[in-house]
């Protein structure tokens, strides 16, 4: 089974829509993270029937240990808060859109050749290359956040490649957006996200165990109305200032996971008193330079981005209006906004051809990629797909923040084969 999680990356908790988010990010680059692969559990063909699982490691292309890919940023430049596009208080985007410049010249000028090879479509055609050198007919695979994409595409070019697929916390698949889309998510996940109406109200921290041994959310008191943070230095943090846009990163980061709800209230609570808890560890800096860059190869690549900064300032207007609480960020200018370099091929649009051998998974409520991605996904494949929607709250539903219902669907699968026959609402 291949599988395609989050490995780290720079200052925060999950998801950058564009691979430089902190442990346990899970976009691009770092989304595209570690990769292990095993044949699939049952040769139908094999006249002795099933087959040992035997585990296989992959690196992505670009990703540390396969040849590494540096833009050699500056160190500011690997802050989450300044690599996902949040604008000025008063909701300027002068200082973003030279981000977008200064980053996009710094991989020109130190990433070499092979950051114009960095793919979607070139990462699917590399696990079809593992799949060869182990000799298996067939593989399965797990993905998760950027993993869902990779797996659909990887679905879409090589169908009859496939065993048994499971997408887990799913991107938006729209061809003619891409990652613009997953950033546009955030939009929707603020809002629906009961993670959120629940921040300001209570703080989540682990409570009652499943019957699997997995310790489901409770709610825990915390201040019904916080202070109002005030900016102040933060030691050891990038930037070393908590001000606006680090907390709402970190909130965004935090909304990921139930069990970082305690973590997120504290900080708050400290910020409106002027006071901070020690900064969060981070990754070393040339992981963090390396899957900033695989990140930013990626996502550039696989689609073309506006580069008129007057269509991200009327994007980016409308958004602050619409969604305050994201302040225009989903919609801003990304690295992308100056990268110079035209797409080689144009992505993949994901269809029902090919055999039903997919399973999606999402909780209704996930802030990072919210259930109108699944639902669009489950569309466009069609008869391929199932999807198994959980009563749940946080990014990355199977064996993490699901519920039990969810997790035998997804198990049963991956272990028998035997899937739904129809879409299920698991309470």
């Amino acid at each position: 089974m291949a599988r395609t999680s989050p490995s780290p990356s720079p200052v925060s908790p999950p998801r950058a829509p564009y691979p430089a988010a902190a442990p346990s990010s899970s976009s691009p680059a770092d989304r595209a993270g570690p990769v292990s692969t095993t044949p699939p559990a049952r040769d139908r063909s094999s006249p002795t029937g099933p087959r040992p699982v035997r585990p296989h490691r992959l690196r992505p292309r670009g990703l540390a240990p396969s040849t590494p890919v540096d833009c050699e940023l500056e160190h500011s430049d690997l802050a989450t808060s300044k690599l996902r596009p949040w604008p000025a208080p008063d909701g300027s985007i002068d200082e973003n859109i030279a981000t977008a410049e200064r980053v996009s010249a710094a991989c020109v000028r130190n990433a070499g050749d092979l950051i114009r090879h960095l793919s979607t479509r070139n990462n699917a055609r590399d696990l079809d290359r593992l799949r060869a050198a182990l000799g298996e007919r067939k593989i399965s695979a797990w993905g998760v956040s950027y993993g869902t994409y990779e797996g659909a595409v990887y679905s879409q070019m090589f169908p009859h490649r496939t065993d048994r697929i499971v997408l887990d916390s799913n991107d938006d698949p729209d061809p003619a957006r891409v990652a613009r889309a997953w950033l546009a998510g955030h939009e929707q996940g603020s809002r629906t996200s009961s993670a959120l109406r629940g921040v300001g109200v209570g703080a989540r921290q682990p409570g009652p165990r499943r019957g699997d041994g997995h310790r489901g959310p409770s709610t825990v008191p915390a201040a019904r109305h916080p202070p109002r943070p005030r900016a102040g230095p933060w030691p050891g943090a990038n930037p070393d200032e908590l001000n606006g846009n680090v907390l709402r990163q970190t909130m965004l980061d935090s909304l990921y996971r139930p069990s970082r709800y305690p973590a997120l209230a504290k900080l708050m609570r400290a910020a409106g008193q002027g006071t901070v808890p020690p900064a969060p560890a981070t990754p070393p800096e040339s992981v963090l330079q390396n899957v900033t860059a695989v990140g930013a190869g990626t996502l550039c690549n696989d689609v073309t981005w506006p580069t008129s900064a007057a269509v991200y300032r009327k994007d980016v207007a409308k958004s602050r209006a619409e969604f305050p609480l994201t302040a225009g960020m989903p919609r801003n200018a990304m690295p992308c906004a100056a990268w110079p370099y035209e797409p080689r091929e144009a992505p993949v649009r994901i269809t029902g051809r090919g055999p039903s051998n997919i399973l999606l998974i999402q909780n209704e409520r996930d802030v990072a990629t919210p259930i109108s991605g699944a639902l669009k996904l489950r569309e466009a494949f069609g008869r391929r797909a199932v999807l198994v929607t959980v009563d749940s709250t946080g990014h990355d539903a199977y064996l993490a923040n699901g519920n039990e219902c969810g997790d035998d669907a997804v198990s049963r699968y991956l272990a028998t084969g035997e899937r739904p026959r129809q879409d299920v609402h698991c309470r």
